[in-house]
């Protein structure tokens, strides 16, 4: 479980749902970079997990939304803290591994 939510993609959608519910396609243009396909599977996996929640609304078309779930809201904090610890010591951890082969 811990190795599924340090996944670089469960992080970034965690945060970019943290404000608040989104669409596919919203998602897909704030996390540059990720595929529609990694994205769907990505949601789908932290809807299984309990931490996201797909809505559905009778639109024609249809509209999906995605929030997160009680329980997705309470990694915000600990993943803006490793954000923030990460930031804090970057240059470190480059020299770090410039040092070592």
């Amino acid at each position: 479980m811990l190795g599924r939510i340090a996944n670089k993609w469960t992080a970034l959608i965690i945060c970019g749902l943290a404000n608040g519910p989104k669409r596919h396609r919203e998602l897909q243009r704030q996390l540059q970079g990720i595929s529609q396909k990694m994205l769907t599977q990505t949601l789908r996996s932290l809807e299984r997990d309990g931490l996201v929640e797909r809505t559905v609304y009778p639109t024609v078309p249809p509209k999906v939304e995605y929030s997160l779930t009680t329980l997705g809201q309470t990694l915000i904090d600990p993943l803006r803290a490793l954000h923030n610890w990460a930031e804090l010591h970057v240059e470190e951890l480059r020299a770090a591994r410039l040092s070592r082969p």
